[in-house]
């Protein structure tokens, strides 16, 4: 149901003018949701796949118990000098984080969410390139970071008609070559842009799953999807009148 209000939402923002165009930018975030706290046999179990009813005799607290929400750890890279190595007094900070993961795709001219997909917040981005484009934009061109690139799905990209613009990855204990510093550079000016969908859902839209389950995470962050259009078709019509 949620899928098919999202394409109603974005057959209408098309309706008036505002087709996908000048390709697409794909990127993932971690939604929030409340901390489960599990014994280790319960997580065990979790991990097997099982429900919450088998895992919680007692129906009550099973209604209660968020089995498809996940841990993720975010890094956030310490900051490094021309050679690659770590500067004085700088290290890598891992973050932990439980909830869900927002995967969308906006077209790059307009700024609309054109496809998305929910998961765990340790589902893998790269994973769900493939779920999030969409073959009707005007442009060919695929930006996303590091974490999308790899060879199957270069392949895919290909196979499919669209030119890849994945920031390419860091060589393994080697600094980052001058040429691949420089065109990562001109890739994070365009990709940078989709950060804006996720700062304006976290901070002005207060988006944070209290639901149990991914159905109706699903259904919470796609409507959360479906407001932001919302918004963003309030601001270019604004522009279209002034």
């Amino acid at each position: 149901m949620i899928d098919t209000l999202f394409q109603k939402c974005d057959a209408m923002i098309t309706e008036k003018g505002y087709l996908a165009m000048g390709g697409q930018i794909a990127d993932a975030t971690i939604v929030p949701a409340p901390k489960q706290r599990l014994k280790d046999e319960e997580k065990a179990q979790i991990k097997e796949g099982k429900r919450a009813e088998d895992i919680w005799n007692n129906p009550h607290k099973a209604r209660h118990k968020d089995v498809d929400a996940r841990w993720s750890i975010k890094y956030s890279k310490a900051k490094t000098t021309a050679d690659g190595a770590k500067k004085k007094g700088h290290v890598d900070i891992a973050i932990p984080s439980f909830g869900y993961k927002n995967h969308i795709a906006t077209d790059r001219r307009f700024g609309f969410i054109r496809g998305f997909k929910v998961t765990g917040a340790s589902a893998y981005d790269g994973r769900y390139l493939r779920d999030v484009l969409r073959k009707n934009n005007t442009a060919s061109d695929v930006w996303a970071d590091s974490a999308y690139r790899s060879k199957k799905n270069e392949a895919w990209l290909d196979k499919n008609g669209f030119k890849s613009r994945i920031h390419q990855k860091k060589p393994k204990g080697r600094p980052m070559p001058e040429r691949t510093k420089i065109a990562n550079a001109k890739r994070s000016a365009v990709r940078s842009r989709v950060e804006h969908v996720f700062g304006d859902q976290k901070n002005r839209m207060g988006l944070f799953v209290r639901t149990i389950g991914i159905a109706r995470a699903k259904i919470k962050i796609g409507m959360v999807n479906i407001a932001y259009n919302m918004r963003r078709l309030i601001y270019h019509e604004k522009l279209s009148a002034a």
